[in-house]
């Protein structure tokens, strides 16, 4: 049997990074596997689905470099047609029923049946009846005259009294509960006959030929219900696997009304992550590789290694800290960040500093031409510190512009630090503007030497010289930075410098 997966997202908002977790991991083992990855956009909620937000789903995918779907997308809100004869279907073979009555009765009634949910979970007695609906007998002829007569009505499954549900979760293992324990479901609701959740998603996946269904496991208890569909329709069910939650550092689950744009996965595209790094990252929030726990996985490694058994059981949690503006995520996100940058094909990294310096208009077309060796000498020189692509345009900025902002922190310590740099620094620009040629292995003995001759410490000048010409208080060898900021503009910021001292 071809393996078939489908991620199913509401487009109602942004892709939440629980969500864009779900698409990878269903896109992990249909590549695995060798089966098929498709898309299915749940946009019955006609009041909240919205096309931007169906957008924001498709960037998302695409981002991650998963959209690569094996058939076309489908959009659920054009199956309602298909979802209604399904639920009336049943209704002629006796496996569903119309139910007439009013909806101020129905509304009262479910209140009632809450309230004894309520009281049986708490008192562990005996299961509360759901079927003392006065429609669920009525015979056929009778249900058909009143429903061509225009009375409204609502479809609900007919759930055998006896019995329970059972499947086996490839994650959670046997799962069961009993038919005492589920109401008789609302396939269609009364008036308009629009199809409800649960019937509109199991025609579906029997219709695109679902095999597997991984989806997160708030979807668990829903499972159980959509197993009497597919067995009222004749249908053998797909295998299911449910993924682990991924909570907030209160052990809450992560949601986006509580947690805002920390969740969406938008966020981390916007403030400068890897694609691949942050892929790599959701792959092991509630998955791991097997013995070797390797951790920095390229995507062909991922697919090779993924398999269902590695999912856990247990939650996973996401870190992070409203309050300082350095873990604003997970600190494993922007580590696994910063390894992407360190360590990848520099042919891989610099289109995406091309894309950040173009987005902070600090991009010259010369990079592209006369000015490329540079470019890619630069990226290579200043990226072993950064975290992400926003950091090239933000605390690289002064290698890329003249006009850039200073460390409050940093100058307190390297310009301020001691008075004589107010001559000392003019007179090193002067000292460093005739040396020949401007390289590395010229400039650092002529810093030293005039150190010497001023009686300081080489490290007053290093230290002056780097937030005089960055900014920072750290970074690359200072010495590689005189040589890649240049002659002119080193000892052009040199002198203005002491304007901060």
């Amino acid at each position: 049997m071809s393996v078939r997966v489908r991620f199913a997202p509401s487009p109602t908002g942004y892709l939440h990074i629980g969500s864009a977790r779900t698409a990878l991991f269903n896109w992990l083992y249909a590549r695995k596997e060798g089966g098929k990855f498709l898309l299915r956009v749940e946009d019955t909620d006609l009041q909240r689905s919205t096309e931007e937000s169906t957008r924001s789903i498709l960037e998302g995918l695409a981002w991650l470099g998963i959209a690569d779907y094996d058939e076309e997308i489908v959009f659920q809100s054009r199956n309602a047609g298909k979802h209604r004869a399904a639920a009336l279907r049943l209704v002629e073979e006796g496996k569903a029923y119309r139910d007439f009555t009013p909806k101020a009765e129905r509304a009262d009634a479910n209140v009632k049946q809450e309230i004894a949910e309520r009281a049986r979970s708490a008192s562990e007695g005996e299961g509360v009846d759901h079927r003392a609906n006065p429609f669920r007998d009525l015979a056929l002829e009778e249900s058909d005259r009143r429903a061509e007569a225009g009375e409204p009505f609502a479809v609900r499954l007919k759930v055998s009294r006896e019995g329970e549900t059972k499947f086996n979760d490839a994650v959670y293992g046997e799962q069961s509960r009993a038919h005492s324990e589920i109401e008789d479901l609302v396939l269609l609701r009364s008036g308009d006959l629009s199809p409800l959740y649960n019937l509109s998603v199991v025609v579906d996946d029997i219709e695109m030929g679902i095999t597997h269904v991984i989806r997160g496991q708030d979807h668990l208890t829903n499972t159980h219900k959509q197993v009497l569909i597919y067995d009222a329709l004749g249908a053998v069910p797909p295998t299911f696997a449910h993924l682990p939650l991924i909570l907030a550092p209160n052990k809450a689950k992560l949601s986006k009304r509580k947690h805002g744009e920390v969740v969406s996965l938008t966020t981390y595209r916007d403030r400068g992550f890897i694609p691949a790094a942050f892929r790599n990252y959701l792959a092991l929030l509630g998955w791991s590789p097997g013995e070797e726990n390797k951790e920095i996985m390229s995507l062909t490694e991922l697919v090779e290694r993924f398999s269902l058994e590695g999912i856990h059981r247990s939650n996973a949690v996401f870190n992070f800290s409203e309050q300082d503006a350095r873990q604003w995520t997970d600190r494993k996100a922007l580590w696994m960040n910063a390894e992407y940058i360190r360590t990848m094909p520099l042919a891989e990294l610099t289109p995406m500093v091309k894309s950040e310096l173009e987005s902070a208009r600090l991009w010259r077309p010369e990079y592209d031409t006369t000015e490329r060796d540079w470019f890619e000498r630069t990226v290579e020189l200043i990226r072993q510190r950064f975290h992400t692509l926003k950091d090239f345009s933000v605390q690289g900025r002064a290698y890329f512009a003249d006009s850039f902002e200073f460390d409050p922190q940093a100058v307190a310590k390297n310009l301020k630090k001691d008075e004589r740099l107010r001559e000392l620094l003019p007179a090193l620009a002067d000292r460093l503007e005739r040396v020949e040629p401007w390289t590395v292995e010229t400039i650092e003995p002529a810093l030293r030497e005039f150190a010497e001759e001023s009686n300081v410490k080489a490290g007053l000048f290093i230290n002056a010289s780097r937030t005089a010409l960055t900014g920072q208080s750290v970074g690359p060898s200072m010495f590689d930075v005189f040589e890649t900021i240049g002659r002119q503009r080193s000892v052009k910021r040199l002198r203005d410098a002491i304007a901060h001292v």
